[in-house]
């Protein structure tokens, strides 16, 4: 394995004050010209200047000290592996401010990072592209050198040389455009300068686009940025951001800070979307909805990415977390959490307090505690420490006993592990809020209790003996509960007669499920479980349900009994099934399909209009089961016909539907390795790719297999998933060996007549 390079920070003496950024791209040759004229500030003499720069050549460079002459720079020293430019001057630049000027060209890469090219068809069937970027975390360097780290934010002013039919944007309001003297095709479009603010979060788009426009209720113009002539796809997500702004606006008492946010959908998009102030920049099918064709679930997601989009506008663009502590990706569940344990109006006061407080400036996360901390008058810092200094989650264990009128709850915590609960000598422990309901008001919290020791008992006066209890109503606390069978037992009829609440239904399944996965209980008590939600009504509960019951089945996958695993699904699945007709709707019938249906698919495929609908499809193309269409749909990922950044998902399609689609998929990606990993070159589609391909694996030599594979054949910026994945395969044998044998015999006494 190639060792990573450690991360070495950019030398302090120089910073950036102004970028003035003015960029010419040609959308034929695909490269683009630049000039930069930075104002900077020179903290200590010094002969040179160290910047980030990738995949760019400079042509000339200078240095004018304010009101002196100009320096011009003698040599450029490129540090490819290091994404830096040293700049060196034949005399020393003084203390002070100055103005660094430098000329460059670069290319728009197909890379869906930096400054790129994306494909588009026009109406009257042309290819042609469009410029556009993705800089987070640290792709700036490739459209214009600059001190590309988060914490060294500056203003700037941007201006680019379009041609003159095409759309320009940028996070800014444009404030002149005018005729470009040396070519009359093209204008040049200023916009207005930006405030304080990372590299990450610039952006510029120029293509063919139509627009929705509104206004929010505070003045801020919101525009939705489509595909030529799918204007009217916009219109829900300008809905849901015309209504989000004021909420963000009077939820932190701050103001939005621009004049205008854009919201545009880009063809060729590896992410779901990038928060950059002003343009926020999105896949198709995380911003666009045909109001008669899309379904809900594709609602819920526009909804909920645009939301979160706009949030950032000031989490992350007007403050800047840059953080010491190495904050997981479960964040978001664990300020979930503390919003609950501080209460809403302090959480409020607090959020207002830091936002005001660290304005286009950088803070820490120990500084928001703080602030939270003086707004509740409860102990932050040391809960939220609990949390963010050290890895994973805790799980709860109870059990209770009834003393007359009193029920009385033992709780002890130790650390969930995913291959079982952590027992050793130095196990971590959390400050956990914890939070009680009982059957007689399931909405309204009994009690609360902040658990800040290994374990303790707690006494609920006035609860009979017939009442079930649930803890972490609402599902809010980040932790795993494991309840004593016969608490368990109790709260099985609250599944089936719906009065424990949805959210909390799903998270009492998911508990198990993870649970008897971690070895901890038997895959049995899940079985059981599942079998309490005859009558779910709920979307989301349904949908974590049949995620669990896939991954139970790709597992036994792996056995003789597949079919019974099978069954017993159908059983679950057929209540609801009769309540939303069963009819199956075109491209359900594919599993049992031959060449003629796969090519019906691909016929459909190619003219569905809307990207969503060709993910539907792609999603869905694996399912096919002989060998030799297998191998066609594998193919298909790798054609024309396929957006670079969809690839991932029909090769996992095909992956995740059976045990020859999973085998067959390991060895296609396996052959064609160089090409796919070219084409995501260490992006976060990479490490999604080998998880989708390798996760369902459950025999012990294939988790060897996976890690020499890539022993040979390194993807740095994918170290962790392949772990991962080797663990999970690992994870999996262990489950089988463990539970497959009462596994089936449950399903076979199931199917037993009563004697």
């Amino acid at each position: 394995m190639p060792e990573r390079r450690p991360f070495v920070r950019l030398p302090t003496d120089v910073y950036p004050v102004n970028y003035g950024l003015c960029l010419k791209p040609d959308l034929i040759d695909f490269t683009f010209e630049g000039k930069l004229e930075a104002v900077v500030e020179v903290t200590q003499a010094t002969t040179q200047i160290v910047m980030n720069c990738a995949d760019i050549d400079i042509i000339t460079a200078s240095f004018a000290p304010e009101g002196g002459e100009e320096i011009n720079a003698t040599g450029f020293n490129y540090q490819n592996e290091d994404e830096k430019v040293t700049l060196s001057f034949p005399s020393a630049l003084q203390k002070g401010s100055g103005t660094l000027k430098i000329d460059f060209v670069g290319e728009l890469n197909d890379k869906m990072k930096g400054f790129y090219r994306s494909k588009y068809t026009t109406a009257a069937g042309d290819i042609r592209y469009a410029a556009v970027t993705q800089f987070e975390a640290t792709d700036a360097r490739r459209a214009f050198p600059c001190w590309d780290e988060p914490a060294i934010k500056a203003t700037f002013d941007i201006a680019l040389i379009v041609p003159k039919d095409r759309v320009a944007l940028s996070n800014m309001n444009v404030i002149d455009r005018k005729p470009y003297p040396e070519d009359e095709n093209l204008v040049e479009v200023k916009f207005a300068t930006t405030p304080i603010m990372s590299t990450y979060l610039v952006a510029f788009v120029i293509g063919e686009y139509d627009y929705v426009e509104s206004q929010s209720s505070d003045g801020v113009t919101v525009r939705v940025y489509t595909p030529v002539g799918k204007a009217e796809q916009g219109k829900f997500a300008l809905e849901v951001a015309t209504k989000t702004l004021p909420f963000y606006k009077d939820y932190f008492s701050v103001p939005y800070p621009l004049p205008k946010i854009d919201l545009i959908a880009i063809a060729d998009f590896a992410a779901g979307a990038m928060e950059n102030w002003g343009l926020v920049t999105y896949r198709e099918t995380a911003l666009l909805i045909d109001p008669k064709n899309s379904c809900s679930s594709s609602r819920q997601w526009v909804a909920l990415v645009v939301g979160h989009e706009l949030a950032h506008q000031w989490f992350g663009n007007l403050v800047t977390m840059v953080s010491s502590c190495n904050l997981s990706s479960d964040i978001s569940s664990v300020i979930r959490m503390l919003h609950n344990y501080i209460g809403d109006e302090d959480f409020r006061k607090g959020m207002n307090a830091y936002l005001l407080k660290f304005q286009h400036k950088n803070a820490s996360t120990e500084d928001l505690w703080d602030c939270l901390e003086q707004a509740s008058g409860k102990p932050i810092a040391a809960v939220m420490g609990s949390w963010t200094k050290q890895m994973g989650f805790p799980i709860i264990v109870v059990d209770q006993e009834q003393v007359r009128d009193d029920r009385i709850l033992k709780l002890s915590q130790k650390k969930f592990c995913a291959s079982g609960p952590h027992n050793g000598e130095d196990c971590p422990s959390w400050m956990v809020p914890i939070s009680v309901c009982t059957s007689e008001d399931p909405k309204c919290t009994k009690l609360n209790v902040l658990l800040d020791r290994p374990e303790t008992t707690i006494t609920l006066s006035g609860v009979a003996s017939d009442q079930w209890i649930k803890i972490n109503p609402g599902t809010v606390g980040f932790y795993r509960i494991q309840y004593s069978s016969s608490m368990l037992e109790s709260l099985l009829p609250g599944v089936r007669d719906l009065s424990l609440q949805p959210v909390d239904r799903l998270g009492l399944q998911n508990d198990l499920f993870s649970l008897s996965r971690a070895g901890m209980i038997s895959t049995v008590e899940v079985l059981k479980l599942m079998e309490a939600f005859v009558n779910e009504p709920n979307y989301t509960v349904w949908s974590d349900l049949s995620c669990n019951l896939g991954v139970l089945s790709s597992l036994l996958s792996h056995t003789d009994f597949h079919e019974e695993i099978q069954e017993f699904i159908r059983d679950l699945f057929t209540p609801i099934g009769l309540e939303l007709g069963w009819d199956s709707k075109p491209g359900e019938v594919l599993k049992h399909g031959d060449s003629a249906t796969l090519d019906t698919m691909l016929k459909l495929h190619k003219q569905a209009d809307m990207q969503e609908e060709k993910n539907r499809i792609e999603r869905v193309l694996g399912a096919i089961s002989a060998p030799d269409l297998i191998q066609k749909v594998l193919n298909f990922a790798l054609s024309e016909e396929v957006r670079p950044q969809d690839t991932v998902s029909v090769i996992g399609g095909v992956a995740g539907s059976s045990k020859q689609g999973r085998k067959a998929a390991w060895k296609f990606v396996k052959d064609n390795w160089e090409e796919l990993y070219n084409r995501y070159q260490g992006g976060f589609l990479i490490s999604r790719l080998i998880k989708l391909t390798v996760d369902g694996f459950a025999i012990d030599k294939m988790a060897a297999e996976v890690k020499s594979f890539f022993e040979s054949h390194p993807a740095p910026a994918a170290e962790r998933t392949v772990q991962q994945c080797c663990e999970n395969i690992l994870l999996n044998a262990a489950w089988l060996k463990r539970d497959a044998d009462d596994i089936h015999q449950y399903l076979l006494q199931r199917k037993a007549p009563p004697v």
